[in-house]
C-alpha cells in the first residue's frame, strides 16, 4: 500500500519553468528576472501602516470564517460598483490570494473525472489543482490569428457529458488580452446551455490599459454559474500578503467554505485590514501604479517590435508582452534558454503556456523598474543583433 494518495502521485509538480532553471544557476546577481508575475512596487504605506495599527490594537485572534465583516462590506461595494454583480457582505469568501481560492473552488465543485476547459495559452497553476481534486484538464485553443480571441465553437467541440467547468483568465495571462463583451457572451451563452460553471481568473481586472474589463458574472444569468475570483496582489503590490476574495451563488460559496475553513480556517486577522485599507483608499495611489506599468509596456514593446525576428502587439491588460518569436526560427524553450545563458535576462517560453503558447515568449514588464527594463533592453538588443550578424 502506497504512504502517499493517489491524488498527490497522479497529478504533475507545481512547475517554476524559466524561474526554476534560472535559479540553479551560480550568476544569480547578473540575471535580469522577467519571468515572474511579481509586481516590481512597494506595497502603498497607509496598506502597511493600516496593518500595524490592526497589529498593535490587539487585531491578533480568531475572526470570523469568511473574513472579517467590515473587508466584506467593503468588497461587496467594489462588486457591485465596479464589477456590476450584485453582492453583500454575506455573497464574499475572503481567501489566502487567488491561488487558495481557485483550489478551494475545484474541491468544491469536481468529482473524480470531472472535466475542466482551459483556454489555450492558459495559466498553468490552475491545472495543477483541478487534478489535485481529481479532475481531468482539457485545452481548448484560442484563434491566435485573432490576438488570441475566444472561439465559443472551438471550446464547445470540448464539451461532452463529463464537462464540469470552464476556467477564464481575464485579462488574460499570458497573451494579454481583454475579453470583449461579445466574447464572453458567446462563452456566457454556451456555459448556459451546457448547464456548466465558469470558474472567473480576475486578479489582473484593473491592470487595463485598452479597452474596458468586464465581469462574466455580470452578464445576465451567469451570476448563478460563476465562481468569481480575485486578489489584492497584483493592482495593490500585496503579492506576499496572499489575500483575495471570492463571490459564487450561495451554494457554491458554502462549498468553498467547507474547503477554506478546513484547510487555514481564515485568513489572517491584522492582514484583512490592510487589504480593508487598500480597496477603501484613495483610487489615485492604484491609478498611479497602473500608470507605470502602462509606461513600461509601450517602452518594452516598442522595443520588442524593432529586434528582428520579433512581432509584439501591445498587451491589452495584465503585466506581461507575448511576444511572436516564430521568425527568428527558434522554437519557445530554445530562445529562453539562450536568452537566459547568452544574455542573461530571463523570460518564459510561450509553451510552458500550452500548445497554443508555442511561437512566443511571455515577458513580465510588471516585476522590474523601468531602468531595469531598459537594461534587458539592451541585453536582448545586442543578443538578436548577434545573431543577424552570425546569418
Amino acid at each position: 500500500m502506497s504512504r502517499i494518495a493517489a491524488r498527490i502521485t497522479s497529478s504533475a509538480p507545481k512547475n517554476y519553468g524559466m524561474y526554476a532553471k534560472a535559479a540553479r544557476l551560480p550568476n544569480q546577481r547578473e540575471l535580469i528576472h522577467l519571468e515572474l508575475g511579481q509586481p516590481a512596487h512597494d506595497t502603498p504605506e497607509h496598506i502597511k501602516a493600516a496593518t500595524i495599527t490592526a497589529l498593535t490594537d490587539g487585531k491578533v485572534h480568531y475572526s470570523d470564517l469568511s473574513g472579517i465583516v467590515p473587508l466584506r462590506t467593503a468588497i461587496a461595494h467594489k462588486l457591485r460598483t465596479f464589477n456590476g454583480i450584485a453582492a453583500t457582505a454575506d455573497d464574499v469568501l475572503v481567501t489566502n490570494g487567488l491561488t487558495h481560492g481557485s483550489f478551494a473552488a475545484f474541491f468544491a465543485i469536481l468529482d473524480p473525472g470531472d472535466e475542466v476547459i482551459l483556454l489555450d495559452p492558459h495559466y498553468p497553476q490552475h491545472a495543477g489543482k483541478i487534478e489535485l481534486a481529481r479532475g481531468r484538464v482539457v485545452s481548448a485553443p484560442l484563434d491566435a490569428e485573432r490576438g488570441f480571441s475566444i472561439r465559443a465553437d472551438w471550446i464547445e467541440a470540448e464539451v461532452n457529458p463529463r464537462t464540469k467547468a470552464i476556467v477564464l483568465v481575464n485579462p488574460s495571462n499570458p497573451s494579454g488580452r481583454v475579453y470583449g463583451r461579445d466574447e464572453l457572451e458567446a462563452l456566457a451563452e454556451l456555459a448556459i446551455r451546457h448547464d456548466l460553471i465558469v470558474i472567473s481568473d480576475e486578479v489582473y481586472e484593473y491592470n487595463v490599459y485598452e479597452g474596458r474589463h468586464t465581469s462574466i458574472a455580470s452578464l445576465p444569468g451567469m451570476a448563478e454559474r460563476t465562481v468569481s475570483l480575485f486578489a489584492f496582489t497584483k493592482s495593490y503590490a500585496m503579492d506576499g500578503w496572499r489575500i483575495g476574495y471570492a463571490t459564487a451563488a450561495p451554494d457554491i460559496l458554502s462549498a468553498m467554505l467547507k474547503v477554506t475553513a478546513n484547510d487555514v480556517t481564515h485568513v489572517n486577522t491584522f492582514v484583512q485590514y490592510g487589504a480593508l485599507a487598500a480597496i477603501t483608499g484613495d483610487p489615485l495611489v492604484l491609478r498611479s501604479m497602473v500608470d507605470d506599468e502602462r509606461a513600461k509596456r509601450d517602452f518594452l514593446v516598442d522595443a520588442l517590435n524593432r529586434m528582428p525576428g520579433v512581432v509584439c502587439p501591445l498587451p491589452q491588460g495584465t503585466i506581461y508582452a507575448f511576444p511572436d518569436i516564430r521568425r527568428t526560427g527558434l522554437d519557445s524553450q530554445t530562445l529562453a534558454d539562450r536568452l537566459l545563458e547568452q544574455a542573461g535576462v530571463v523570460v518564459e517560453s510561450g509553451a510552458f503556456y500550452g500548445a497554443q503558447g508555442e511561437g512566443y515568449l511571455r515577458i513580465c514588464f510588471g516585476s522590474q523598474t523601468l531602468p531595469v527594463i531598459e537594461t534587458a533592453v539592451s541585453r536582448l538588443e545586442a543578443f538578436f543583433k548577434s545573431r543577424t550578424t552570425r546569418i
